[in-house]
């Protein structure tokens, strides 16, 4: 008998869901992709196929930009990593207990901030930073430690860090709740036989519980590395669009702000903008089928 011709089959309930995705996020892609093969020249649209990445990669104009933001974003990214991300573990085991009281209140407290808004959180810590009318250096001199206080935003060697650490309060709590999630479907005939063999306390957590939660550990890995390179509105609400002070906070997300629209006097450019989205784009996907191919496939291991 002939073979069958093989035909993908959209479910019906699927299609305005695809329909709505393929015009919000493939087509503008795309067309994100296509613009930074072209470049103006006078009043006419040119193709210049890869000039515009020799440009942003090459020109020293344009390179040292490309590559501060660009360490500034790793930056950022790791001190979400080395301290967001371990803290929210260590606050979804203390919650998960089953001994503690008014768990439900505190994972509500900590998981507030993570739905407010950018600009409050901006706007509210720059306040409170503030050298001249904010709390925190009242707040240091109530415990005897103002002479730590310094103008963080204010200083090139501080302000990235500061930021980062503010957007780690902002959403610590995301973490903390996978990991909740992740603790709490783990299987009770597990634990109960770790207790019979003497495993418990926290000798169960590094031993049990932790090798069986590291499939989320990595999902929320790869999570907080897109939305770290993809990070735009804490800095902005800041530092303003030049991330100052002298572009010490300046990211990917800021520098692609002010070359595709123009910032004071200078004229956007939509071509090395694309060019610099695409740019973003790129060092996210690599980043990710590096997490799929080479990290995910590691941790399926431990998968029940």
């Amino acid at each position: 008998m002939p073979a069958k011709a093989f035909r993908w089959h959209i479910p019906v309930f699927l299609a305005p869901a695809v329909l709505v995705y393929t015009a919000i996020m493939i087509i503008p892609l795309f067309g994100t992709l296509n613009l930074s093969l072209y470049n103006l020249e006078g009043q006419n649209r040119i193709f210049v196929g890869l000039a515009n990445f020799r440009t942003l990669f090459g020109d020293p104009q344009w390179s040292n930009a490309f590559w501060n933001a660009l360490g500034n974003n790793a930056w950022f990214f790791l001190v979400h990593m080395v301290v967001q991300n371990p803290i929210g573990i260590l606050l979804a085991a203390i919650l998960s207990s089953p001994r503690l009281r008014m768990a439900a209140a505190y994972r509500t407290a900590i998981f507030v901030p993570a739905i407010l808004s950018f600009v409050i959180v901006g706007f509210v810590w720059k306040l409170i930073l503030s050298p001249i009318w904010g709390i925190a250096p009242g707040m240091l001199d109530w415990i005897g430690l103002k002479s730590l206080y310094l103008p963080w935003l204010g200083k090139e060697e501080y302000a990235l860090t500061t930021l980062a650490l503010v957007s780690v309060w902002q959403f610590v709590g995301i973490p903390m709740m996978l990991i909740y999630a992740a603790l709490l479907s783990i299987p009770e005939e597990v634990l109960e036989a770790a207790e019979m063999d003497g495993i418990t306390g926290v000798g169960q957590f590094w031993k049990i519980k932790l090798p069986l939660i590291l499939p989320s550990i990595g999902i929320i890995s790869i999570l907080t590395f897109v939305g770290n390179f993809n990070a735009f509105d804490l800095i902005y609400v800041a530092q303003g669009a030049l991330a100052g002070p002298d572009y010490s906070t300046d990211i990917l997300g800021t520098f692609l702000y002010r070359t595709f629209f123009g910032f004071q006097l200078q004229l956007g450019d939509p071509h090395m903008g694309a060019t610099i989205a695409t740019a973003m784009f790129g060092i996210i996907l690599v980043g990710v089928c590096f997490y799929l191919f080479a990290i995910q496939t590691r941790l399926r291991r431990y998968q029940f």
